[in-house]
């Protein structure tokens, strides 16, 4: 008994060592009498006001007490109720990943006291998502604080294994980064790709993770974002549980993750909330309502310029009749009614929420009357603009409904010299892209290009979840399953057994 007390369990060891890759594990050595009193704790899931007052100031004060003699004595000195004594190593991994801080005497390795510093419920207040709205699921997003949005994952993550490393990034702002992975899971490739990569950033100020997203892409000549920006806490989730990496900064609501792919900017957190048939139907009618966003307007130049031959006789009449007072071809009638929707789009977006909501549909009804009224456009052109901008809003991420909606313009003028040939000379420039991209080094096609049948089956559609238990191939992660499936057992198989 003697030799466990002079040596720390060697579980305990490693684990301690584990949670010291990460930068918001903290460790205080306080000397008290002829003793060394050590506190470990996650500065993200404590109160460290509470920590100050309560914990280091009484402790402090009576640093040159020789009366301390045994660990129960923080019972008498430290004015916190709720201190539990105990050796499991078990009981201490789990109550310092909750909130509470892990004391010990420097010779009395067997003994922990949990002092019950937790400040989660502080971490709720006011940070619902603001531009990635849920109906179904949780609610919580991210806030402009660091330490609250690690918080928040460790919260939801309650593992030691989760490690965070933080490194400045700024010459003039020093701006706290922290890069987020699960070891163990994400390919040490990856983590170690985004840590040289921010480290190698020379910029005065960084103001938000947007800018780290465009510092350490592979490639900046692109419209397509190559890391999936977000303030939802279960996409971030999803995403590390899958093997990926997520990198926030201090200020900044956003967390980006990588190395991310083209289906990944269609996927919704709704879609795992709900049964995998209708999960599956609404991803497919993103990935439509993407298509038609991309496409509607410039085959309807193409057709009207071009090719004549394709509309259905019964559709041909009312086509002529709705385009024989506009006295500007095609081109400029689209150009017109996509130009003035970006001006109520991005009207409506820097005004206040309940002015620009008016604003857009005020204007978009009485703009599109008038416009037909005055023979300007097409009263079809304006069903098919509107149609178009509809589908556009239909891609969960921002920054992906961006860029789709800046491929239509070369869309429309390469429809307009050409007409079908040029439509497809266009889709042709736009596949050769988006299989020259990488991300960490990743292609952005893949399962397609390079296809990867197995993971097939979370792209287009949601499988099932006995199907989703191994992460894709394609991250190449240091443990491929997730989970082991299993058929839960009802009541009445139970009463069969």
């Amino acid at each position: 008994m003697a030799d466990n007390q002079k040596t720390e369990p060697r579980d305990m060891t490693q684990f301690l060592k584990q949670l010291k890759q990460s930068s918001d594990f903290k460790t205080i050595q306080l000397s008290i009498g002829d003793k060394q009193l050590s506190i470990s704790y996650f500065k993200t899931l404590i109160d460290e006001k509470l920590l100050q007052s309560h914990v280091i100031l009484p402790l402090q004060e009576r640093a040159l007490d020789l009366d301390f003699r045994q660990l129960e004595d923080l019972k008498t000195w430290i004015p916190i109720e709720d201190i539990e004594m105990t050796g499991q190593v078990e009981s201490i991994q789990a109550k310092l990943l909750k909130g509470c801080a892990v004391a010990t005497l420097d010779k009395e390795f067997c003994k922990y006291a949990l002092i019950e510093l937790a400040s989660i419920e502080g971490l709720r207040k006011n940070n619902d998502t603001e531009n990635e709205f849920s109906v179904v699921g949780p609610k919580v997003g991210f806030v402009e604080s660091i330490d609250t949005n690690i918080g928040l994952l460790r919260a939801q993550i309650n593992i030691p294994t989760l490690v965070v490393k933080e490194i400045l990034v700024g010459t003039t702002s020093k701006t706290r980064v922290a890069i987020i992975y699960i070891d163990g899971v994400t390919n040490k490739r990856n983590v170690k790709t985004v840590e040289q990569r921010l480290e190698q950033i020379d910029y005065d100020v960084i103001f938000d993770t947007s800018q780290l997203d465009q510092f350490i892409s592979d490639n900046s000549l692109t419209p397509f974002p190559l890391f999936l920006s977000t303030e939802r806490r279960d996409r971030v989730v999803y995403a590390l549980i899958t093997g990926q990496v997520a990198v926030v900064s201090d200020g900044s609501p956003y967390f980006i993750t990588g190395p991310s792919t083209l289906f990944d900017f269609f996927l919704s957190p709704e879609d795992y909330y709900l049964p995998w048939i209708l999960g599956s139907f609404f991803r497919m009618i993103r990935i439509f309502g993407v298509i038609f966003s991309l496409f509607a307007t410039s085959m309807y130049i193409a057709i009207t310029t071009f090719h004549y031959e394709v509309i259905p006789r019964d559709l041909l009449e009312p086509l002529i009749f709705s385009r024989r007072n506009v006295p500007f071809p095609p081109l400029l009638e689209v150009l017109f009614l996509e130009i003035t929707i970006e001006f109520l789009r991005e009207a409506g977006a820097r005004l206040p929420t309940k002015i620009g909501q008016t604003l857009g549909i005020v204007g978009g009804i009485v703009i599109g009357q008038a416009t037909v009224l005055a023979g300007l456009t097409s009263n079809i052109l304006v069903i098919i603009v509107a149609f178009s901008a509809l589908a556009s809003f239909a891609t969960p991420i921002y920054k992906m409904s961006n860029a789709i909606r800046f491929l239509r313009f070369p869309m429309i003028f390469a429809s307009s010299i050409w007409g079908a040939l040029g439509l497809f000379i266009g889709i042709g420039f736009l596949l050769v892209h988006l299989t020259r991209l990488t991300s960490l080094g990743m292609p952005y096609l893949v399962p397609i290009h390079p296809l990867r049948v197995r993971d097939l089956k979370d792209s287009f559609i949601r499988p099932s979840y006995q199907f989703t238990n191994k992460r894709p191939s394609y991250l190449r992660p240091d443990s491929s399953v997730k989970y082991k499936p299993g058929k839960v057992k009802r009541k009445n198989d139970l009463d069969r057994e």
